[in-house]
């Protein structure tokens, strides 16, 4: 055997002797399922949007109940959901822009401060048995306030963590949300039953805003300055609609998500199916309303502790197309149990959907157009769910709430069928960390 100098080794020359085989390559490093949970600034503003979505889920229990026991009229309640979504519609494009022109955290900072004095305003509103008109003004500005919020909390996640922790960080994001959905109705259901009243909600409720806003100070992120431009306001904003035009894996992954929510109205009918169709009572309609949260959660979990996506355009139609089958088992069941079961399963398969998409959004979207962006996501979002709810109550009526439950999720898998025919990029998407478009 010919010899070799360690000279000669460290320089790699022991590859011109076919005797000696290179070293193997090193094992790949196992996946850290907390990565993002290693960055201060993430753990910080994942813990305020938990405790600002828990509180939100308590607010907006305790003002249904409240509302409802002095007038018991269902149009009423439908007033309160009118009354915050109506600022987003509206301000949520112009949001977008202003969180792309300005300093993000600092955006988050006054929307949390407006939260707050709302949150005052709807303490007081309460204890006061003030007049509806009023309560509704105050949770307007409460969705303005939230509007604004929004666009400008979606891009400034990107600065918590670096690039190669998007897709674990929004897991997370998700599993927080997730969460906060099974706690909060929970939470702010026990408070008025203990309290007797909603009025101690809203107080505390205020109190966490304060709370909020010291976590959103102690933030320390960095962002760039918008550069300079001479775009008027509107052709700015016209911009985010281009990009998403001109970036195909993010519009047909938005299409998807529109049209799941638009035709898979299984969550809107759930008190027709519990008392007309599963025949159960109050408690069994509040498995049925929880199911879907905690299969997201689950899924959450799992996602977490497995390999990144592999073949991320793969997993996202084939968990659209799930959602679709599993809305069609939903629509078709008269028994609790595999009702229940396929509301869980069909809430983890949406939140692999969401996971993908808002991982896409991170990486695909260049920094200077993520509060843009972010904004036509979230005008997408909130009109299907607005939409969709309006879809599904308009079939139920029309065609009976089974007809209209289960075409919803046929209607859902052909989405799926025309969005892989037409968007081939979506096929071949493989790690959510390639950046190419």
């Amino acid at each position: 055997m010919q010899q070799y100098t360690n000279q000669e080794y460290d320089q790699g020359w022991y590859q011109n002797y076919p005797t000696f085989p290179p070293p193997p390559d090193p094992p790949p490093a196992p996946k850290d399922a907390y990565r993002a949970w290693r960055y201060r600034d993430f753990r910080l503003f994942l813990f305020s949007n938990f405790i600002s979505s828990l509180g939100t889920q308590m607010v907006y229990i305790a003002i249904g109940w409240e509302l409802y026991d002095r007038t018991s009229s269902a149009l009423v309640l439908g007033g309160v959901g009118l009354a915050q979504v109506s600022p987003a519609l509206l301000l949520s494009l112009f949001a977008g822009y202003i969180a792309d022109r300005f300093h993000r955290q600092t955006i988050m900072v006054l929307s949390q401060a407006v939260l707050v004095l709302s949150s005052l305003w709807l303490t007081w509103l309460s204890y006061t048995h003030s007049s509806l008109p009023l309560i509704y003004a105050c949770l307007a500005l409460e969705g303005t306030a939230m509007a604004f919020n929004g666009p400008a909390a979606e891009a400034l996640y990107a600065h918590t963590v670096p690039e190669e922790a998007y897709e674990n960080a929004s897991i997370w994001s998700s599993n927080s949300w997730q969460l906060a959905s099974v706690l909060g109705p929970a939470l702010g259901g026990f408070a008025v039953a203990y309290f007797r009243e909603a009025t101690p909600v809203y107080a505390l409720n205020t109190v966490v805003g304060l709370f909020i806003m010291y976590l959103l100070i102690q933030l320390r992120v960095r962002q760039r300055p918008a550069p300079h431009s001479d775009q008027s306001a509107l052709s700015s904003l016209a911009e985010g609609f281009h990009f998403l035009g001109r970036t195909q894996v993010l519009i047909a992954a938005i299409t998807l998500d529109l049209f799941a929510v638009l035709l898979g109205g299984a969550t809107t009918l759930l008190p027709v199916y519990a008392r007309d169709i599963l025949h159960t009572d109050a408690i069994g309609l509040g498995w049925l309303r929880a199911a879907p949260s905690v299969g997201a959660l689950l899924v959450s979990f799992l996602l977490a502790h497995s390999p990144p996506f592999k073949r991320a355009g793969h997993a996202l139609l084939l968990a659209v197309a799930g959602f679709g089958i599993a809305t069609i088992v939903f629509g078709l069941s008269h028994s609790f149990w595999l009702s229940l079961s396929m509301l869980f399963l069909l809430g983890g398969l949406d939140n692999i959907s969401v996971v993908i998409r808002n991982t896409l959004l991170l990486v695909r979207t260049p920094d200077i157009m993520r509060g843009r962006v972010s904004a036509v996501h979230s005008l997408f979002v909130t009109a299907s769910n607005e939409l969709g709810g309006f879809e599904s109550g308009l079939a139920a009526q029309l065609l009976g709430p089974i007809l209209a439950v289960a075409g919803g999720g046929v209607g859902t898998i052909v989405v799926v069928i025309m969005v892989a025919l037409l968007w081939p990029e979506m096929r071949r998407l493989g790690q959510l960390s390639e950046t190419a478009t």
